[in-house]
């Protein structure tokens, strides 16, 4: 029995150095960038003070959770080839319509956050609806339920915000579990959930057949439709998610929240590795892109960059990781 046992933990640890070996080589490259952009910030005199406090470090896993919450879906639809621009206002809808509940109708809390989830997963499951259904390209799909989703949610506030200002509200986007933030806990359950259905179901299995060869993966018996289907609805129910947490810590819904946001999350799977042509993505990699973008977007501010300048450098970074993916798929072919 005790040799049994060895030989368990002895696989078990192989496993983990063979995939910590395998991670490594897939992502060297961000992985220096990420250190490289942690070692300025971390030397500069403007930075170095701030860049390192605990109070800063903890506000940038926070901000880093919501980009997170949306690029998990949207490593899932961009690996299908797809691309979703509804997320940001997702996050609109879903928080104002969220925060109404509690402070318009007097709902309890949990009911309030459940439907704000699921509004996003009903906008996810329209554009899955469509984008299986039809040969209308995703990106034409996503850009015009980001317009109608948007309008709704200006409709729904009158343009104003619908504040909550109770601590049961608060908890969830700007609480703690002893001394990690609450969207951190929660991301974390969210990134295992999503390597799971990547790396470990069948219907992972068949998300990375469509995106690499959509007519052999039909051939083959898979349900493309469906795939196409459940991608997007996941990807609108992370956004759902980050609504209501974004609302959380901001004390309120408001019709501009997520403006942009399909831009960052979007960065953040690219700068990964998760290749534009389809078939190609880790999520590990949209991990330490999403960690690039937020320690950029937080060394910018702390270095006092002008907000019109730090579209300029998120834009360059994004077209530099699309080139990168460009020059791989090249020498592939």
């Amino acid at each position: 029995m005790e040799q049994e046992a060895v030989v368990k933990n002895n696989k078990f640890f192989n496993k983990i150095k063979k995939n910590s070996r395998v991670f490594l080589k897939d992502n060297l490259g961000i992985l220096i960038a990420l250190f490289a952009l942690c070692t300025f910030l971390s030397i500069n005199p403007s930075t170095s003070n701030s860049f390192l406090a605990s109070k800063n470090i903890f506000n940038v896993l926070r901000q880093i959770s919501t980009n997170l919450y949306l690029a998990c879906g949207m490593t899932m639809v961009i690996i299908l080839g797809g691309i979703d621009l509804s997320v940001g206002s997702i996050i609109a809808l879903s928080g104002c319509i969220s925060a109404g509940c509690v402070a318009r109708y007097n709902l309890p809390l949990p009911v309030a956050l459940l439907i704000g989830i699921s509004i996003g997963l009903m906008i996810g499951m329209l554009n899955g609806t469509i984008v299986a259904k039809t040969t209308i390209p995703p990106f034409i799909v996503t850009l015009a339920t980001m317009n109608i989703v948007k309008g709704l949610a200006y409709v729904y506030t009158g343009g104003s915000p619908v504040r909550v200002v109770t601590k049961e509200w608060q908890f969830l986007g700007a609480g703690y579990i002893g001394p990690i933030p609450t969207p951190v806990i929660i991301l974390i359950a969210v990134l295992i959930v999503t390597a799971i259905l990547m790396n470990k179901t069948k219907f992972g299995r068949h998300m990375y057949a469509v995106g690499g060869n959509q007519q052999a993966a039909q051939f083959s018996g898979i349900n493309v439709a469906k795939v196409k289907f459940w991608v997007h609805a996941y990807s609108g129910l992370m956004a759902g998610l980050a609504g209501v947490v974004l609302a959380s810590r901001m004390y309120s819904g408001q019709p501009t929240a997520g403006d942009g946001a399909e831009m960052d999350a979007i960065a953040a799977v690219v700068v990964g590795g998760t290749s534009m042509a389809g078939g190609y993505g880790k999520i590990g990699g949209t991990i330490i892109g999403a960690l690039i973008i937020g320690v950029l977007n937080n060394g910018l501010n702390l270095m006092n960059v002008n907000s019109f300048w730090q579209y300029v450098v998120k834009g360059s970074v994004i077209l530099l990781a699309v080139y990168i993916d460009y020059i791989r798929n090249k020498k592939k072919k």
